[in-house]
């Protein structure tokens, strides 16, 4: 369900746990759009087992919000490794390879997609 904000005075608000009993959506998805408002697209994603993400074509922010793992970034041969924990911020550029590694049965994080195709620039 996405909730498109048709204009700047209108207030939205959410909880992890008011889309986590829909997950995975009845086709498989891990994922469940949130809301969206101009560039910005909010999902809430909680893959089980492991994370099967490619590399996407905006910049996007993860905020953590249930479990523990490990965040991959970057190309085989020069991989950062960052442990992770709720309450957590992580940001990825347009098209850098990432994915959740070793993650608790309870992972969830907002996934937070804005900016136009190909990123922003630095």
């Amino acid at each position: 369900m996405t909730n498109n904000a048709p204009n700047s005075t209108t207030i939205w608000a959410g909880r992890p746990e008011d889309h986590l009993r829909s997950l995975p959506t009845p086709g498989g998805k891990r994922y469940v759009e949130t809301f969206a408002h101009g560039t910005l697209l909010v999902e809430l994603y909680a893959p089980r087992g492991r994370d099967p993400q490619q590399p996407h074509d905006r910049d996007e922010v993860y905020v953590v919000t249930h479990g523990t793992g490990t965040f991959v970034t970057g190309h085989p041969g020069a991989e950062t490794r960052v442990a992770f924990a709720p309450g957590d911020l992580l940001f990825v550029p347009a098209h850098l390879p990432h994915r959740f590694e070793d993650f608790t049965e309870d992972f969830a994080t907002w996934v937070m997609f804005y900016g136009p195709e190909g990123g922003e620039a630095p």
